[in-house]
């Protein structure tokens, strides 16, 4: 994150410039009001993710209570980068919601082309900022995902290889983290989802809504125009052009996870276990050498199910 501090303090920087036109356009302060979302996520985040530790490794066999420290420290940094990221998208869908509200209230009461073009400028800025968002936080939201969906995988790893065993105190640390993992992914592609709709596609619903009859010609072209503008100024919320974080991107990562889970459980079952070394049978002892191990290469029903939707996935 500190690689692209100079990218964000510059998408900070065309926020104040977007609050400064706003108020000269519309009168009045950018009503955000963020500040106790703001005060709790700082708050609540870091107890719930030191809590999430706590239960992860106190479940643990060999437990040392200075493991903890690093583990808190990572822990409750991916889940204040999941409420920074959080912000920024609301902030996004606030803004637009707004736009679009006033827009439609100023068209009832003054209706001039030159009005139409200060929103449409306006809105063009928002999408700028919409856009650079992914951009000044490429590497760092990137390797946020990939770290998520390795936890993830690992996760479910774990407690499906002891699934045989039956579940024990140990697993309820790998249940905790799967969980607060999934979620969190979960938040973020959905999050910024919810934020390019509302800037374009929720937008372009209401402009399309605007009574066109009354107006004269060029309020009617500057309106044509201002659709034109939207459906040619993308507002995804992309990675640095790598992809699109949607819902789209939260599928395709539970997709190729149950991919990577079917292969090491399937490499899993392949090994033999070690009170397999040698088995009695009629008074003489055999090794794995002379008796094949059939029963281990027999798939489990989990490894069944996952490979049966690993197919379903590959199909469509």
């Amino acid at each position: 994150m500190w690689y692209e501090t100079r990218k964000i303090a510059g998408v900070l920087n065309g926020w104040v410039d977007f609050e400064v036109t706003y108020k000269k356009l519309s009168g009045h302060v950018l009503p955000l009001h963020l500040y106790r979302k703001s005060l709790a996520i700082a708050i609540i985040i870091p107890i719930l993710s030191t809590t999430s530790v706590i239960i992860t490794h106190v479940t643990m066999v060999d437990f040392k209570l200075v493991q903890i420290i690093p583990y808190v420290f990572l822990e409750i940094l991916t889940y204040i980068l999941g409420g920074y990221w959080y912000l920024l998208c609301e902030t996004l869908s606030i803004c637009a919601k707004i736009l679009a509200d006033d827009f439609q209230l100023a068209l009832r009461h003054i209706g001039p082309a030159g009005k139409v073009a200060e929103y449409r400028a306006l809105w063009l800025r928002l999408s700028k900022l919409a856009r650079d968002t992914g951009i000044a936080n490429c590497y760092t939201f990137t390797f946020v995902n990939l770290y998520l969906f390795l936890i993830i995988t690992l996760s479910i790893y774990g407690l499906l290889s002891q699934i045989s065993d039956g579940f024990g105190i140990k697993d309820i640390g790998l249940a905790v983290t799967a969980t607060c993992s999934i979620f969190l992914l979960f938040f973020i592609c959905d999050e910024a989802h919810y934020a390019s709709q509302n800037v374009r596609t929720n937008f372009q619903k209401k402009l399309l809504m605007v009574e066109l009859s009354w107006m004269n010609t060029d309020a009617q072209t500057e309106v044509n125009m201002f659709l034109r503008a939207t459906e040619m100024n993308p507002s995804e919320i992309s990675l640095g052009g790598f992809f699109d974080v949607n819902r789209n991107l939260f599928k395709s990562l539970l997709a190729t996870m149950v991919t990577y889970l079917v292969v090491l459980l399937q490499f899993q079952i392949s090994i033999p276990d070690d009170n397999q070394g040698e088995m009695d049978y009629g008074g003489r002892s055999f090794t794995n050498d002379t008796i094949p191990f059939e029963s281990s290469s027999v798939p489990t029903t989990i490894t069944t199910i996952l490979t049966t939707l690993a197919k379903k996935k590959k199909k469509q």
